[in-house]
């Protein structure tokens, strides 16, 4: 089930980098046609899918069907998230209601009702999985009920997402520039996201529960023995919630809120059902090792870290992707789909961070976290066989193999053979501790390190350095598939003429003038290098003064052109001339009035 968040939270990056890129080829009726086959094809392929797992010999409950089970609903996903891309990136269906006023107003329910596509993807998979999966619980799960859990269990993924963006929604509308300068400003953005996410991770619990319609713990033995191990452990927390997962059948418990006044202990009546006091008290000494090492603060750290380097390396990943999208030929792709190759690889560079941060780094330390919860058993137990009891009743009860892997827990199997080696040897726990310190501090400290190069990269100094960089990786990547277009060799004898090398930029201009000669550019600029090279074996000032004519009477308006005409009489000795070109520059600017100024003043020095 953890994984349908993250299909979630991809389904909204590609969404998102849909419309990254602007098209002029909005859905037409074709896109309809063939976005409502590829659903039935969808649905048909969900269907014997499951038709096939459930004709097949083996049980419920055996080892191998658990396996295939899991795996189909994984590639199906998978195959859900690739249609949802292909309905955005293809069929162009985002662009149906872009003219709609009150989305251009709030883009948040456009986004919402086309991630509603992508749920209906999700529930035609969990309709097709229910008849395979219904023989496993323990009690009578309807269908509905069976979608709706899997469905409410989701979407909490997306409430950072749903209230930071319906907020700078609202804040778009308020007629106050300066808010909204701030907010455009880097410290701006990352100070909004982490007030949000602090938000949400104080008063989330609250909509959560709602949404998950977990209601209050009736008074009695169990809620007793809960407050009990809570009292010792000194847990504060606003109630205990009895969460109706599958109709009550999930045995599991979890813990959720920063802030003691709105944190929940939530059990599973399955689970109330199954343990006994000794095992109870286990669970909930493990949901209070989650508070006690903070936890759901460091996955807070880590889910705003990954949010401001995206932020951060939003502008450099893009302009990589253009540069990855010039190394491909002209003739492999029409023209016309080239903002949909951006938008597919933009999206294709999101999806593929995302899922290694979050399946590898974020998994790897939600694991360590539950093994070290797991731990806090021993501050009160002797040993351990309260937790090894509840976890082998939770392989029973569920029917899972013991061993199965998962990307956010260790196997039920790992868990316990550590906690046995831990009894062996209690050395082991603070071992393991220092460890976890250890891993954490590395991952903060190497997250930090991502996110200052990426606000060089984008607002610091290696920004200049990085676009020449990959400007000139676009220029010559194109200059090798049409070395006849004279703006390109423009480009080029621009970037090196940035870099100091003068001869390098002096052929390129020198090229573009022999395949374009009435090119304003190549000439204006080449007129520039030969004026004031400081080099003065490529100086020449009497051709620098024929260019510069040249793009003059191309150009008489230009003031950056009249400068350069200025330049080019200047190093002739033609002084007045220079002056009166100088000046009429300057009074055509209308920006770099400074500049224009400083150039009168420097040439009337010498009259």
């Amino acid at each position: 089930m953890f994984s349908t968040l993250i299909y979630f939270l991809v389904a909204l990056i590609i969404y998102a980098t849909s419309e990254l890129f602007d098209g002029n080829d909005p859905a037409s009726a074709a896109g309809w046609l063939e976005s409502l086959v590829l659903a039935v094809v969808f649905f048909l392929i969900c269907r014997l899918n499951f038709k096939r797992l459930s004709s097949s010999r083996t049980r419920p409950g055996n080892v191998n069907l658990d396996r295939a089970v899991s795996s189909a609903i994984s590639r199906l996903s998978v195959l859900a998230l690739m249609l949802f891309g292909v309905n955005l990136y293809v069929f162009r269906l985002n662009t149906v209601f872009s003219h709609v006023r009150l989305f251009q107003i709030i883009p948040t329910l456009e986004a919402l009702l086309f991630l509603g596509l992508f749920v209906l993807y999700l529930i035609m998979i969990w309709d097709a999985a229910y008849p395979v999966q219904k023989p496993w619980f323990s009690r009578p799960v309807t269908r509905r009920q069976y979608i709706v859990s899997q469905l409410s269990f989701s979407l909490p993924a997306l409430l950072p997402w749903l209230c930071l963006s319906l907020c700078v929604d609202l804040i778009g509308l308020i007629p106050y520039p300066p808010l909204k300068q701030a907010l455009i400003h880097p410290a701006g953005e990352i100070a909004m996201i982490v007030l949000f996410m602090a938000g949400i991770a104080v008063f989330g619990p609250v909509l959560i529960k709602t949404v998950w319609q977990c209601r209050p713990l009736e008074n009695g033995h169990t809620r007793s023995r809960i407050e009990a191990v809570c009292h010792l452990a000194g847990l504060r927390y606003a109630d205990i919630l009895v969460w109706d997962l599958f109709a009550g059948t999930m045995m599991t418990a979890g813990v959720m809120g920063l802030v003691g006044r709105f944190r929940y202990i939530l059990v599973t009546p399955a689970l109330l059902r199954s343990l006994d006091d000794d095992e109870l008290a286990a669970v909930i000494l493990h949901e209070t090792g989650h508070v006690h090492h903070r936890h759901m603060l460091w996955y807070l750290i880590f889910f705003a870290g990954f949010i401001a380097c995206n932020i951060m390396w939003y502008e450099p990943l893009m302009l990589l992707v253009l540069a990855a999208v010039a190394l491909i030929p002209v003739s492999f792709f029409p023209e016309t789909i080239v903002f949909q190759v951006h938008s597919i690889l933009m999206g294709a560079a999101f999806i593929s961070v995302f899922i290694v941060y979050f399946r590898y780094v974020f998994g790897f330390f939600m694991r360590h976290f539950e093994r070290q919860a797991d731990l806090f058993l021993y501050r009160f137990f002797p040993d351990a066989f309260p937790l090894i009891r509840t976890f082998y009743k939770i392989a029973a009860g569920s029917r899972q193999d013991m061993e199965r892997p998962n990307w956010h827990h260790f196997s039920i199997g790992q868990r316990i053979r550590f906690l046995e080696k831990c009894q062996e040897n209690k050395a082991l726990i603070m071992e393991y501790h220092r460890r976890v310190r250890l891993m954490t501090a590395v991952a903060l400290v190497g997250l930090a390190s991502v996110c200052v190069l990426g606000y060089h990269l984008t607002y610091g100094q290696l920004k200049p350095g990085f676009e020449n960089f990959i400007a000139g990786r676009l220029v010559f990547e194109q200059l090798k598939m049409n070395p006849e277009n004279a703006d390109l060799q423009v480009a080029a004898g621009d970037y090196h003429y940035a870099r100091q090398n003068y001869s390098a930029a002096v052929g390129f201009y020198e090229t573009a003038v022999y395949q374009t000669p009435d090119h304003v550019h190549a000439l204006n600029n080449l007129a520039w290098l030969l004026a004031t090279c400081p080099q003065t074996d490529l100086q020449d000032p009497e051709r620098a003064l024929d260019l510069a004519g040249r793009a003059v009477v191309l150009a008489p308006q230009s003031p950056f052109v009249l400068d350069t005409y200025a330049e080019a009489l200047f190093v002739n000795h033609r002084i007045a001339e220079a002056v009166a070109a100088a000046k009429k520059a300057l009074d055509l600017s209308r920006d770099r009035r400074d500049y224009y100024q400083d150039q009168v003043r420097r040439f009337q020095k010498y009259l």
